[in-house]
């Protein structure tokens, strides 16, 4: 029941944490002013839960600290895309929780900004991972969210609370965690997550308060103001191929989700953790056109909410890696 609780949460950071969007690339590239890369160990979900982990992205000022992020999580955060909307990948790029993670130091240069950060850091993988990568748009077999027949039966979220108070040097003072919370990140990417009694509490940005309880032979999800961009986002870490939100739906809603576990299992042993009893089920990249054979439920589950998955070929924004290298260059 732990590894099923680490991986649910795991996937929910997959889908939310590295929600920074790209700012649009300028005519001369933007560089970190310094950068050094190195080689960090395995990820520890038990040491991310005990806050004994250093993992996640913080940028302070004109700092930026990564820490235990692998190569793929990189390139996801760079061009503000999830992995199955990136081709092209080598085989050893798409190991989840066994791939190789590092912990980079860089400088943000004087007069550029934080929305500058991410396409700092394409220039970083291109010069040390030697990555090359384009934007095409290509037909795709994905999941197209809508409204079900008879209606959303989805409930508004309660309005949202005060904005984050000012520090004294006008940027946005972090609230302190809570005894026993665990918080990585920073600004948007902020995420906290504290165990209950009866699961775990998560916090984001994207999805407020959030509680993933266990029931019988499934886990529940609850999260307390989630727009549908973002729930499709995180349906399509469970199903291994991008959810296009086509719902209409523009506010943000009380969102209760059960999930199988078998399909969390499944996509635990996909993430490289030791989940027995777990399908074959790997998620798919952008350009592969397999069915899933895990995450049926979630169909069913969906439907519940007055929501409705259906499967469709759609022209579809990807990242294509033309080339990279595992292993970085020197600093």
């Amino acid at each position: 029941m732990k590894l099923a609780l680490i991986a649910a949460a795991s996937l929910v950071l997959a889908g939310v944490a590295f929600g920074q969007a790209a700012s649009e690339s300028s005519a001369s590239p933007v560089s970190f002013e310094v950068a050094s890369i190195k080689a960090s160990g395995p990820l520890d979900p038990a040491a991310i839960l005990a806050g004994k982990a250093h993992f996640g992205i913080y940028i302070n000022k004109a700092r930026v600290d990564i820490g235990n992020v692998n190569l793929m999580g990189l390139i996801c955060w760079a061009y503000n895309v999830k992995p199955n909307e990136i081709a092209g990948n080598p085989d050893w790029l798409n190991v989840g929780m066994n791939a190789d993670r590092f912990d980079i130091l860089a400088k943000i240069p004087d007069g550029a900004g934080e929305s500058q950060v991410p396409e700092m850091m394409q220039t970083l993988l291109a010069q040390r991972f030697h990555l090359q990568a384009h934007r095409e748009k290509r037909d795709l077999h994905v999941y197209v969210l809508v409204v079900g027949k008879s209606g959303s039966k989805l409930k508004e979220a309660d309005p949202e609370p005060a904005e984050t108070a000012q520090a004294a040097d006008g940027s946005s003072a972090e609230p302190a965690p809570a005894k026993g919370e665990v918080s990585f990140g920073n600004g948007e990417n902020r995420v906290s997550m504290k165990p209950t009694s009866r699961g775990m509490a998560i916090n984001t940005k994207e999805t407020g308060p959030m509680r993933i309880v266990p029931a019988a032979g499934s886990l529940r999800m609850e999260a307390d103001r989630m727009s549908m961009e973002t729930f499709a986002g995180l349906l399509s870490q469970y199903l291994g191929r991008p959810v296009v939100d086509q719902t209409e739906l523009k506010g943000k809603y009380r969102v209760s989700l059960e999930i199988a576990m078998d399909t969390v299992m499944t996509m635990a042993r996909n993430m490289g953790m030791n989940a027995p009893g777990a399908t074959n089920s790997a998620a798919t990249p952008a350009d592969a056109a397999s069915e899933p054979s895990s995450g049926s439920s979630l169909f069913a589950a969906v439907q519940q909410l007055g929501l409705r998955l259906e499967s469709r070929k759609l022209p579809y924004d990807i990242v294509v890696i033309d080339h990279v290298e595992r292993i970085p260059t020197e600093n």
